[in-house]
């Protein structure tokens, strides 16, 4: 007789505890326990807190949690898969095309398929069809580690020649690559086992390119109904213009600057387009003289406060004397605070705000009378007047920063002519490759991290526990009202990830396997890794943006 396979015992989220063989593949497992439903929901799984493929062997014992698009992680698998069969479609139907996935936008991620025609609304029927015929069909998706070696030669003969170039900057011997049929790839992260196990996708026309539309969250895990976003959209051109002009729009580019030691260009230069943009927007407030209230809103980690007083700066010069008005100054007394779904104090609501007191405040001042500005004291949790009076004349703006400045109901009292609207958010023009973007989202997480650390004595742990409170806000206070902006600005730096990565990853590497966030942690190492270190930061000027998450900036007292 032979010898009986080792037995060992896990215990699977919402099932319980299982005996399986050692060796035993995780998609196995699902089918063993979900043989009255469809397994292929669940696109892979987080094994003793950490993602693993489907086709990964449990040699263990541990805890699993099979992961579907409604787990954050899940979601991810999901759409780069989608992405693969968009690609393969694209690739099947036009000759010799490259596809570039480029930026989310409109609730979808907005691609271009570069060939020698132009796209048009009758190519994205033909690639929805295909798209349909390459899921329906439930192909194999082929998970393999091969040598550098290898994948030169095939990254070659496929023309990916910005994936050859950043396998120049990897360290291991053997990369995994992705084959479906007779096409490879790569991917930052893991792919669904086949492509049937895609559900839902839609793509939407939107020229030059094509937006590509998934099940989310706040839909409701449905696709979500199109918005156009005809100012993000110009912004992130300008941000491809911003590239090109620097001539890095890929990790590997930005790896072989610092390399050969031509960098301090390229902060020079990503300087000076961000002060050129500050400089417009300030002409811009200038040529109209009923403005009176500007107001920055954007995303945690964005950067509003040292746009804030740059663009203070940039106003003194055209003449003007800017006064700030913090928002905070003006929360209501903690006892009238509203409560969000658990109970607790939401700081982040519209109405922890007095907005009639603002209101009130913001009129006199445009009148010239005299107002005494009121001082928020968070220990006893009400506002104090302490003195603080002043008078405005014409050549003095109000600027106001806060999450609430683009929803009109803050200033409800002032007239639209009178107020002067930014948006300001980290919009990554950099990605990995042609197929691999970076989400805006991370570069601001990472930012985070750094700045967590570093002023509020936070760590990662801390700031990884917040991130998902904080982006709820975001998704209910800020991004719905962001095209109601009359200009937005894009605080991202193309370099800035080569110098964070320095101060991310050690924080990082301290959050151990036992966490629950141990999983995104790893996420982020393996996305940091892309870079090369950048340790020239005397290059960096004391108002740069990046200074208020590194330290140095002219604008904190440290």
């Amino acid at each position: 007789m032979g010898k009986k396979n080792e037995e060992i015992k896990v215990n699977i989220t919402e099932f319980g505890e299982l005996k399986v063989n050692k060796g035993t593949k995780l998609i196995n497992i699902l089918n063993k326990i979900n043989k009255e439903i469809d397994s292929s929901q669940y696109v892979a799984a987080r094994f003793n807190n950490e993602i693993k493929h489907l086709e990964h062997e449990i040699k263990d014992k541990g805890d699993i949690e099979f992961l579907d698009i409604t787990d954050r992680d899940g979601l991810r698998i999901y759409v780069r898969t989608l992405c693969l069969i968009y690609i393969k479609a694209c690739k099947e139907l036009f000759d010799n095309c490259t596809v570039t996935i480029e930026h989310s936008l409109s609730k979808g991620l907005y691609t271009e398929i570069h060939n020698n025609k132009k796209i048009g609304l009758r190519d994205v029927k033909k690639i929805k069809n295909k798209m349909k015929e390459i899921i329906e069909r439930d192909i194999k998706i082929y998970r393999e580690s091969i040598s550098k070696e290898e994948a030169r030669k095939i990254f070659k003969k496929q023309d990916m020649e910005d994936k050859l170039k950043l396998l120049k900057y990897k360290n291991e011997p053997n990369i995994h690559v992705y084959k479906l049929e007779d096409y490879y790839d790569t991917f930052y992260g893991y792919l669904a086992p086949s492509t049937g196990y895609i559900k839902e996708f839609d793509l939407k026309y939107y020229h030059p390119g094509i937006i590509l539309q998934f099940p989310r969250k706040e839909s409701n895990f449905k696709i979500p109904k199109f918005e156009e976003q005809n100012k993000l959209a110009k912004i992130f051109r300008e941000s491809e213009k911003w590239g090109e002009i620097l001539d890095v729009g890929y990790v590997a580019s930005l790896n072989e600057k610092i390399e050969k030691k031509t960098i301090k260009d390229i902060i020079m230069v990503s300087e000076a387009l961000h002060e050129k943009k500050i400089a417009y927007i300030a002409d811009k407030i200038c040529e109209d003289d009923n403005i009176r209230v500007i107001l920055i809103a954007g995303p945690s980690s964005s950067g509003k406060t040292t746009f804030a007083q740059r663009l203070a700066t940039q106003l003194k010069v055209n003449g003007k004397r800017p006064i700030p008005i913090s928002i905070d100054d003006y929360f209501v007394n903690r006892d009238e605070t509203p409560l969000d779904e658990e109970g607790n104090y939401d700081f982040e609501s519209l109405y922890a705000v007095d907005i009639d007191k603002l209101n009130e405040d913001l009129i006199k001042l445009m009148e010239g009378v005299e107002v005494e500005l009121p001082k928020y004291n968070f220990l006893k949790g009400k506002r104090e007047y302490t003195g603080n009076v002043i008078k405005l004349d014409k050549n003095q703006p109000i600027i106001i920063e806060g999450i609430h400045g683009l929803n009109d109901k803050l200033t409800r009292e002032i007239p639209q002519n009178n107020k002067f609207k930014i948006y300001v958010s980290a919009l990554t023009q950099l990605n990995i490759d042609s197929h691999n973007r970076i989400p805006t989202t991370d570069t601001r997480l990472i930012r985070r991290i750094v700045r967590d650390s570093k002023y509020r004595g936070h760590d990662a742990l801390k700031t990884l526990s917040l991130w998902e409170s904080v982006r709820r806000g975001e998704e209910n206070n800020i991004f719905p009202f962001q095209e109601k902006a009359d200009v937005m600005f894009n605080s991202a730096l193309v370099y800035e990830l080569a110098v964070l990565k320095k101060y991310a990853e050690p924080l990082l590497r301290n959050i151990d396997r036992s966490s629950q966030y141990y999983s995104e942690s790893k996420r982020i190492l393996k996305f940091l890794g892309y870079f090369k270190d950048l340790d020239c930061e005397e290059y960096i000027p004391r108002n740069s943006i990046i200074r208020e998450f590194i330290g140095g900036s002219l604008f904190r007292e440290e």
